[in-house]
Formats: C-alpha cells, structure tokens, sequence
C-alpha cells in the first residue's frame, strides 16, 4: 500500500507522507485597472431602446450593423469611431427608442426610429414559391425562399406578418419610421442602469440643461456619497467639481445657432463623443494637454488669447488652433473653488486620474481578496499594507507618483473589531504645461 499522501486543509493526517498544498501567489487587485471605459446614453436611429450594450473596440465594424443599424463607415456613426478614437469599452443605451417602426404591406421594422424608412423588400415568385430578400440601403440582408408567408421567419431586421398573402413586387418600401424623443426619465433610467458598471468617464451628448444637472448630481453623488469614482464630460456646464468635465466647443457651422441662445443640437455638442473617450483612455500616469484632436469633427476653435486665458480660469476643456492641428489646451475639469481639502491640483485631471485610479484599485483589492476573507488581526493588516506597497510602487514606476516612501503608508486597526484604517499619503505627478527660461545673451 501506497504511503499517505496529497493535499491538506488541517494538519491531523493519520498515514505518514508527503501532503503538499499548491497556491497561486495573491496578485488580486496589485495590478493598475486598464483604462478606456465609457457609458454614454445615445440617441440612434435604430435598435434597442433602454437596454445597456457593450461595445468593444475589437468589435466596433463587426456589430455597427447590429446596434446602430449603419456600417462602419456611414456618417452616422461618425461620432462613435470619435469615441473610439480612444476608448477601450462603450456601455450604451439608447434614450430615444419611444417614436414608431417603419413597416410595409408584409413586414415592420425590428426597431422604431428613421433607419426603418430604408428598409426594402423584395418578392420574387417561382411557381408555388416565392423568394423574399429584405434589404437596407438596397444591399441584401436576408433571403428566404417560402410556399407562404406563414413560413417567413423574422430576421435581424424585420419582423413579417404572416397572415399576409405574398405577391410579387419589385420592391415595397417600409414607411413610417421615426425616433423618438427621449425624456429626463430616460436618461434617469439609463443612470439607474448604469451604476452596477465600472467605467472610467460619463459622456452626455446633450445641452439640455435639466439633463446636465441631472448628470451632474449623478456623478457628484457617486463620487462624495458612493466612492465611485469616474469623470462625467458635458457640454458647458459650470458644475465647480473636479469630477466634471465642461467641454466648451461647438462643431463647426454651429456658429448661428450660438449666438441666438437657442438650445444646441446633437450635433453642435458631438465633439463630447471624441472627450469623452480621450478622458476615459487616457493612461493614468498621462495628461490630455496638448494632445491633437484625431476625430471626424470640425471644432469650432475661433478663440483670442484672452479668450483662451478666461476659459482656463473658469474650469472650461477648450481646444485651439496651433498651425494646422486642433489641440486640446489644458486638460482640466471644473473646480474653480479651492479650499483647504481641494485645492488648485484637484482642477488637473491629471492628478484626479492618479487619485481616482488609487481610490478604485485599493477599494477593488479590498473587495476581492480582504473583505470577508481575511482576519483583522496583525498578520491580515501586513499583507494589506503589503499590497498597498506594491501598488503605490507600480504607479511609482509608471511616473504617476513621485517621493513614495513605504513607511508613509499606516494600515490600523480601527474602533471596532472589522474596521481598519488606513492612511497613504500621496504625490501626483503632472506633465509638464509652462517653461519659464530666461537666456542671457553675453
């Protein structure tokens, strides 16, 4: 008989032998979160309404079809490639899906909204047969070859009506189609959504006032009340709140409907798509200063120096005109009210990226290896500060932070027998925005 051996929970084995455990080495949360996560509520021509999607970059020509009713390509879509000019992942949802679904004698489109209203079907009778192809913007989604409509089976875009009786047509046009209009209780019901995700910026292409506040208290209270913490972009709203970001350029030809006062369309606040998403990818130990706008979008950028001077002061995300290229001018957000806890570093994003990061990633560590699961005595608080160590080294290594010293970092036990209390001071790095230099001419 073999001697004893295998694997042990508690040392009282009866047989002699070798009894080995294998553990994988904790690496839980000591790693930096990758970046590039947007949630942004749309407004579509096509798809479904009030559900949130993923999209990721990898399969952003593949499902463009799918989700957004357009190739890849198409005008349409022009502001999301914006997005993804440098995001990683979009969580989104569309607000507008309560207009009605173009149809036709033998079908209606799957989805309410305007993109319906290019839909095509075709009828080609052979015999007791007949071919139906559906098509859209005249190419050839779907082919089906039937005795009767009844034996039609619904497609990615149409659903039929199967009591109808089929004849042959050279092309019957779906008509009808319209979006509609979101409402706040969209948008509400999108936040409500949204919450159970982790992403890194909040976009909102809309200057509807009411929505934007309602935005803005969103991310207000899930950064001070929740601790989650993430940048919300929107067009021009003063919200005084180093998680806001005001982006303050219209497109290009907005330029009348600017100066009536009027409420800007969608399209006069589409340069939010390609912010957002440079906040969200933006690496943590990065800055968007200076960084050139890569997108589709002309951006209106008929700004003077003291245009420019006025809009740093007032918390505003601008981009300007430096010789041919669009550029971003300073990457702030919108606190212009310094105090003693927030003072002038928290206006950088920069900075914010590095305590956000910090604020995520710690409470994530704690979440995945410690909550729970680990006991608050001196052994368990070491490995905690252990862990915190080897992070603030990382993003020490990265540039993100300088003057890091591990006996800065005090993990304690708190007033009751669960609690810790844990104190890391630390120093954000910035890249560098001013060069003042003096030459001296012999």
């Amino acid at each position: 008989m073999a001697l004893g051996g295998g694997s042990f929970k508690e040392k009282n084995k009866i047989l002699p032998g070798a009894y080995i455990n294998f553990v994988s080495a904790a690496r839980a949360g000591v790693v930096l979160s990758e970046r590039g996560h947007v949630a942004m509520p749309l407004e579509m021509d096509w798809g479904t309404a009030g559900e949130v999607f993923t999209l990721e970059a990898s399969d952003l020509a593949e499902r463009c079809p799918e989700l957004f009713g357009y190739e890849y390509n198409h005008e349409k879509v022009k502001g999301i490639r914006d997005l993804f000019k440098n995001a990683r992942t979009l969580y989104g949802c569309r607000v507008n899906g309560g207009g009605k679904q173009a149809a036709c004698d033998y079908a209606a489109a799957r989805y309410a909204g305007v993109r319906g209203n290019d839909l095509r079907l075709v009828i080609a009778q052979e015999g007791d047969n007949y071919t139906v192809r559906t098509l859209l913007d005249g190419n050839e989604v779907d082919v089906q070859e039937v005795s009767a409509a009844a034996e039609l089976k619904d497609n990615s875009y149409v659903a039929f009506k199967r009591e109808t009786a089929l004849q042959a047509t050279a092309g019957v046009p779906f008509t009808g189609g319209t979006n509609g209009t979101p409402a706040k209780a969209d948008y509400q019901k999108f936040l409500d959504q949204i919450q159970s995700y982790s992403f890194h910026a909040l976009g909102l292409v809309s200057d509807d006032q009411e929505v934007k506040t309602l935005f803005a208290d969103f991310t207000k209270s899930m950064r001070d009340e929740m601790g989650i913490k993430f940048h919300t972009v929107l067009f021009r709203c003063a919200a005084d709140c180093e998680g806001i970001v005001s982006l303050e350029n219209v497109t290009a030809g907005s330029a009348a409907a600017e100066e009536s006062g009027a409420q800007m369309s969608t399209e006069a606040c589409a340069l939010v798509y390609w912010v957002t998403g440079a906040i969200a990818g933006c690496a943590v130990n990065a800055s968007n200063t200076n960084k050139t706008y890569d997108g589709e979008y002309n951006a209106d950028t008929a700004y003077t120096q003291k245009a420019l001077e006025e809009a740093v002061k007032a918390g505003k995300f601008i981009l300007h005109r430096v010789g041919n290229e669009t550029r971003v001018l300073e990457d702030i957000n919108t606190l212009v009210t310094y105090t003693e806890e927030k003072g002038r570093d928290f206006s950088s994003n920069q900075t914010m990226r590095v305590l956000d990061q910090i604020g995520n990633d710690i409470a994530a560590l704690f979440g995945n290896k410690y909550l729970g699961k680990i006991p608050n005595d001196e052994a368990g608080r070491v490995s905690l500060w252990n862990d915190v160590v080897t992070y603030y080294r990382e993003l020490e290594k990265l540039r993100a932070i300088e003057n890091f010293k591990a006996d800065d970092i005090v993990i304690a036990k708190g007033e009751g027998k669960k609690s810790i209390v844990a104190s890391c001071p630390v120093t954000p790095v910035n890249a560098m925005a001013q060069l003042y230099m003096t030459v001296v001419v012999q």
